[in-house]
């Protein structure tokens, strides 16, 4: 896999002077606002769940970008906890249990939307079968076929967890479903949930296929809606098992297939390439940005040891 990661960055490389500058800055700045609209609708879900609290947005979009920022370069979405962590940090008796259920409802309209889109490129029959998946180098998802030792191991260490966890919150289910129930509070006023979360998460998507079209354009291939909502599946496939940092290498070897026929194998991969560097660029910019706004430090044991001070005064 890393051999074709690295010949994925060859290939985006030799083809960096026929890249469209225009349409790509204008990709970046819907990307921006799509961080903006996105993270005003969670902030809205935040302000539902904590009805006595002033939930600010710039709370909620520091905490969004930043764990945007990690999820970059951590996979497995480690980037979601530093969210929560952050974001708990400015709304004042807050729990995470209350929090996590505000991400679930956070991403309730882009399972809808993927539902919708994964049936379609279905029924476009562009998809890999799972006749094709062994063969494509970059798609590797058949670890626990291959190291079957490796995932009973892994699969034991989740059970023991599952059960201590289960033991460990057996007589806090009553007020851990509470705090849960608390997340959801906006779902049981859907007037409100239509007006001020999916209305946003709606322009929220039309923003993506926007900066995929923009980067298709930049990249020289076919800018049609089409192809930038082909491009939004193998995205979604790519993090729904996130085994790689932002899902790269699975993304490239996805858009390479579905691709395949429409345009030169090269030019696809460098698009695909080139936009995840853009996003990731951008992402990894701006979080990181706002963790050093909301910590004050990127040393994480410095903060840490500021907060210990902070709790210890009388």
């Amino acid at each position: 896999m890393l051999n074709q990661l690295f010949h994925a960055f060859d290939v985006f490389a030799d083809h960096l002077r026929s890249i469209g500058w225009h349409a790509l800055a204008i990709a970046v700045a819907l990307h921006l606002c799509k961080l903006v609209v996105r993270t005003r609708a969670w902030r809205n879900v935040l302000a539902a769940a904590h009805p006595d609290t002033n939930v600010r947005w710039r709370g909620a979009f520091g905490a969004y970008v930043a764990g945007a920022a990690v999820n970059a370069v951590v996979p497995a979405r480690a980037g979601d906890a530093l969210k929560l962590f952050l974001i708990r940090q400015r709304i004042p008796g807050s729990r995470y249990p209350t929090l996590v259920a505000t991400l679930a409802v956070d991403t309730l309209f882009d399972f809808v939307a993927s539902t919708i889109l994964f049936v379609w490129v279905l029924q476009l029959g562009v998809l890999p079968g799972l006749d094709v998946l062994p063969r494509l180098r970059s798609v590797d998802w058949s670890w626990a076929d291959r190291y079957p030792r490796l995932a009973i191991v892994v699969g034991l260490v989740v059970l023991a967890v599952a059960i201590v966890v289960g033991l460990w919150t057996r007589r806090r289910v009553q007020n851990f479903a509470q705090q849960l129930r608390a997340g959801g509070a906006i779902l049981r006023d859907p007037p409100r949930y239509l007006r001020s979360v999916a209305s946003l998460q709606a322009i929220d998507w039309a923003l993506r296929i926007g900066t995929i079209y923009f980067l298709l354009r930049a990249f020289g291939l076919p800018a049609t809606v089409h192809n930038a909502l082909l491009v939004q599946a193998t995205q979604s496939l790519s993090t729904l098992v996130p085994l790689t940092p932002g899902g790269i290498g699975t993304e490239q070897g996805l858009i390479v297939y579905v691709f395949s026929g429409t345009a030169a194998a090269a030019a696809v991969l460098s698009f695909s390439v080139g936009m995840k560097i853009t996003l990731m660029t951008v992402n990894l910019v701006v979080g990181f940005a706002a963790i050093g706004l909301m910590l004050r430090t990127f040393r994480w044991k410095r903060f840490i040891d500021r907060r210990s001070e902070r709790l210890a005064e009388p």
